[in-house]
Parts: C-alpha cells; sequence; structure tokens
C-alpha cells in the first residue's frame, strides 16, 4: 500500500459523498421543524431574545429566522430562502421553509438507495414545471376594484398572523395605503412602491382600533416659531425646499479683517438683506407653510412668521419626497428658481397635533394623494411592531394582487390539487425518474398536513379524506380550514390566495432543495489568507503593496 497522500492541510475538516447530503437534509428538517407550528390561523407565536436583551414576539416565519444565529451552512441557506421570498412577494414566508425542508425529507430515501442527487433533481424539476402549469389551471381572475373580494383575500393572509383576531383592521389599512399609492403605468399595470411612497409611523398610546391610514403625511416635526406661527391651515399653498434659508457660510473657514467699525455693521446689512431677499422671494408665492430639508435662521423664521407662513426645517428627504407626492409640490433647489408650478395645492389641511408628548405635522385631506402614512397605535413597543410587521405582509399581498390579479385557494387545497395532478402524471413518467416525481407530489402534502397538525385534530385522518376528495383531480377547492380543522370549500370560506405568492413558494422552495441536494462535499476550517509580510517575521521591513501605495506615507530618507 503507498503511504496516504494529504493534499489538504490538517486544519482543515473535509466531509463527502452522502454523509454531506445526509447532514444537510437533517440541518434543513431541523430549520423546518423550528418554524413548522407558526404555519396556519392557529399558529403559535416564537419569543426570541435578541443579544441586546431586546425581546421579539411573532410568528412571521421571516422574522423569527432573521433573529436566529445558526452554524451550519445548510441550515443558513434555509434561511435565506425566507428571505428572498419575503422579499419578492412579502408572504408565504413558512410554506416555503415548510415545503423546502419537506422536499429533503422525502429526497432523503432515494440517496440511502443510492440514486444520483441531478437524477432526483431532474424530476424535482419537472415536477415545479407540472406544478405551476396545475396552478395556472385552478387560478381565478378577480376585479381589483371590487373592494370586497380583495378584503377576503387580505384577511385570509394575515388570518394566520397574529393581527388576525383584529378582524378587518389590518386587511383594510393595507388595501387603502396599496390602492391610494398605486400608479398606473398603462396597459393594465400598476406599480405601488410600498418602500418609498408608504410611511408607517409607529406612536405608543391609544388602542389598536385608532390606527388609520391617513390621505397624505404626516411627521414628527413641529413648526419653527410656535406661537407666532399657525399650526392649523385649512387649504395651504406648500413650497418644498432643499436649500438652507440662512446666510450662506463660507465653504472652508473665512477670516475676514475688519478696518473700521462700520464694516462691522455693513456685514451684518448684508447677511440680513441676503435673508431678507431669500425670503421675499419665497414670500412671492404667497405661501402658507414652507418645508425646508436643511436649516432655517431665527432671521428667516421672523420674517416668514410676520408674513404669516409657517416654516419647518430639517425634514428627512424621504419624508419630503412624500410630502412632495401627496400634495403635489415640487422640491426646489434654489429659491430664486421658484414657479408658480411648483407650490403645492392639493393638501386639505396643515395642521400639528400633539400626540402623547410628541408634536406629529399633518398634511391631510389631500384631493390625489400618490403617498400616504399609516399611523399605527396601541398599547405597548413589541404590540406595534408586531402589527407592523402583519401590515408589511398584508401591503404585500394587496400590491400582489394588483400587480397580478389571480387567485388560488387557500388552506392546503392548491397544494392537495397540485399532489393530485402530480400522482396521476407520474404515472406516465418513464424510467427512474418516476419515484422521485411521486415523492415530490408527496411532499407538497406537507402544508395541508402541517395545517391539520396546527389545528390539533386527528391528522391521518383528515389527511386522507382530503386525499379521497382531491383523488380524481376534482374539487379543487377543498382544503383544510385552518381554524376548526374541518374540511371545507376554500370558495365558501372565502380562503385564497396570491397566484404568485404561490408560484414563488414552489419554485424557492424546489430550486433550493435541488441545490442543497447537489452539494457533496463541504471544506470547512478555511482561514483567510494573511497579507504577506505580515507572518511570524516581523523582522522583515513593509513592503507597500498595491492597496496601501495610494496612502501618501512618508517614507524615511
Amino acid at each position: 500500500m503507498h503511504a496516504p497522500v494529504l493534499v489538504l492541510k490538517d486544519s482543515l475538516k473535509r466531509e463527502q459523498g452522502s454523509k454531506v447530503q445526509h447532514a444537510n437534509i437533517h440541518a434543513s428538517k431541523a430549520v423546518a421543524d423550528i418554524i413548522r407550528t407558526t404555519l396556519g390561523p392557529r399558529s403559535m407565536l416564537k419569543m426570541l431574545l435578541d443579544a441586546s436583551g431586546g425581546i421579539v414576539v411573532t410568528n412571521d416565519g421571516n422574522a423569527i429566522l432573521r433573529e436566529l444565529d445558526l452554524a451550519h451552512p445548510a441550515a443558513k441557506s434555509m434561511i435565506e430562502l425566507s428571505r428572498t421570498q419575503d422579499e419578492e412577494v412579502g408572504d408565504g414566508t413558512t410554506s416555503v421553509i415548510v415545503l423546502a425542508g419537506e422536499m429533503l425529507h422525502v429526497a432523503e430515501a432515494f440517496i440511502d438507495k443510492n440514486y444520483h442527487p441531478t437524477v432526483i433533481c431532474r424530476a424535482y424539476n419537472r415536477a415545479l414545471e407540472d406544478a405551476i402549469a396545475a396552478l395556472d389551471k385552478i387560478a381565478i381572475q378577480i376585479d381589483v376594484n371590487d373592494r370586497a373580494t380583495m378584503l377576503s383575500l387580505v384577511k385570509s393572509c394575515i388570518g394566520t398572523k397574529f393581527t388576525g383576531q383584529f378582524g378587518d383592521l389590518i386587511a383594510d389599512l393595507a388595501i387603502d395605503a396599496t390602492t391610494t399609492v398605486g400608479v398606473d403605468l398603462g396597459q393594465g399595470v400598476r406599480e405601488v412602491d410600498i418602500k418609498k411612497y408608504i410611511k408607517v409611523e409607529k406612536v405608543p398610546g391609544g388602542r389598536l382600533e385608532d390606527s388609520k391610514v391617513l390621505k397624505g403625511v404626516m411627521f414628527n416635526k413641529d413648526v419653527v416659531a410656535p406661537g407666532k406661527m399657525k399650526r392649523r391651515i385649512v387649504n395651504p399653498r406648500i413650497i418644498l425646499l432643499d436649500c438652507p434659508l440662512e446666510y450662506k457660510k463660507g465653504e472652508n473657514q473665512t477670516n475676514a479683517e475688519l478696518v473700521k467699525e462700520d464694516d462691522w455693521e455693513i456685514l451684518l446689512k448684508m447677511e440680513e438683506e441676503y435673508i431678507q431677499n431669500l425670503c421675499a422671494q419665497i414670500l412671492k408665492f404667497k405661501p402658507d407653510l414652507v418645508i425646508t430639508e436643511k436649516g432655517l435662521s431665527d432671521l428667516a423664521s421672523h420674517y416668514l412668521s410676520k408674513a404669516g407662513v409657517s416654516a419647518i426645517r430639517r425634514l428627512r428627504k424621504t419624508d419630503n419626497n412624500r410630502v412632495a407626492k401627496a400634495s403635489g409640490a415640487v422640491i426646489v433647489n434654489r429659491p430664486d428658481e421658484l414657479q408658480e408650478s411648483d407650490v403645492g395645492v392639493g393638501a386639505g389641511l396643515f395642521e400639528v397635533r400633539k400626540i402623547g408628548d410628541e408634536f406629529f405635522a399633518f398634511i391631510v385631506d389631500c384631493k390625489e394623494p400618490k403617498a400616504c402614512t399609516v399611523l399605527l397605535r396601541g398599547a405597548s413597543k413589541d404590540l406595534l411592531n408586531e402589527v407592523e410587521r402583519n401590515l408589511q405582509d398584508a401591503m404585500s399581498v394587496a400590491r400582489n394582487i394588483l400587480k397580478n390579479p389571480k387567485l388560488v385557494p387557500g388552506g392546503g387545497a392548491t397544494e392537495m390539487t397540485v399532489s393530485a395532478a402530480l400522482k396521476q402524471k407520474s404515472s406516465s413518467i418513464e424510467g427512474i425518474e418516476k419515484w422521485p416525481y411521486e415523492a415530490a407530489a408527496v411532499a407538497f402534502e406537507a402544508i395541508p398536513r402541517t395545517l391539520a397538525q396546527n389545528c390539533g385534530v386527528n391528522v391521518i385522518r383528515t389527511m386522507t379524506a382530503l386525499q379521497g376528495k382531491h383523488a380524481n383531480g376534482e374539487n379543487a377547492w377543498v382544503g383544510i380550514d385552518g381554524n376548526s380543522g374541518a374540511i371545507v370549500d376554500m370558495k365558501e370560506r372565502k380562503i385564497w390566495d396570491a397566484y404568485n405568492v404561490k408560484a414563488q413558494t414552489f419554485k424557492t422552495a424546489i430550486e433550493a432543495a435541488c441545490m442543497l441536494l447537489r452539494i457533496d462535499d463541504i471544506v470547512s476550517g478555511i482561514k483567510k489568507k494573511q497579507a504577506p509580510g505580515a507572518g511570524p517575521t516581523p523582522s522583515k521591513p513593509k513592503v507597500e503593496e498595491e492597496g496601501d501605495a495610494d496612502n501618501e506615507q512618508m517614507l524615511p530618507e
């Protein structure tokens, strides 16, 4: 026998072959099990303590996984899944993990039988194509402008969340907000930018029922000179600036030498006149409210308040954009470039109100707001955070429907239909791929099964009954009612899911499962390469690398 050849360093650990696949599968299943109980309306909450001792109480799959710190590489990539899902469609974060975990679980049996992973992946990809085809068959179009349909749809998506118990409240907020900021791009396409134009303002205190969508915007600011300036203006003319209303300072430090005493007065006068001109340019347009992103000096505020104009300073750029969208004003960079068309007249009311012990400025009752603020009230910070997370999901769902108004049944009915369709089709598949294909069909049943488990009904009986209903591909709309665990028609119960959430869930889950199955080697313990010259020999003179070459170091003579 030859002596074994060492290729890798001793410090590196290398696992290969089926051992790796088993490890990956178990890790992914562990992640899926953490989250499994948070699926459906009867879901449990998870309480997470973060590093700083704060607590997060939630059942949003993505929020839970985001907080976890995992060691296993496969588990980490599972977490990425729910993040992708959250960014893409905003809902279905839990289902994606459960489904991917199940796909890997059923693949384990084949790996034990020495199937090649690529065969399994090929079968899975075929199953995915057929699953999407089956989805297209059962999807139904809806009318976006029908408020009741939209409501029941968003409600079924939030039914699984913590705020489901407050009835239509969050669903209403979400639909109001998204329909407000939706922009028609023509050809029936609607663009809804949630991140930019919907601001969620959380104010502790009050009751949850006090939450509302403002027809306009609010921000946490007061007028510059309270007492002198009006705090309530009806139909205000609004001017938005992003330049400072103060004497411009030199770019760098400037020293001015004054010879005569009068020069000092002239200097001050120049400053005053400069500011007076600035204000005059603005006041020419008879505004009622001037908002600037930068500073506003005392003198300027004096001139403005004398003219009966309220002013607000140092507003965030994002907030300013929202005000512009809501009131129809244009943000101007220099006061001398102001035009009549830049003045916003779309707002119905400007008002500063005190909520709790802080002042909030409201610009509301806008004619055609293209931006809005959702005001959330609630008992505690934790509650508000959870409500905000739910609202984000709800708004994403509403946005998805506006973009692609197609529905599929919820409550595990879709998965059962897909599963039945795949089982039928598997009989026509030739060769070795048939078995993994069938297994993928069975894996889709994980979602309804988990729903049944979380309801606390007899899982085996319920699943058998469901399979019986779905057996010949009929009753596509029959699923599990998440609250009672009974088998009902989803159309009657109005339990629906958005088509693109479901499609994205299937795609993400199966692609991820394939990726994890195709890993056959894990090398760990790789150290970062040390910079040359930073090794154990400190006596060498320091050699400059490319990165340091730009730094102007004084070289010894």
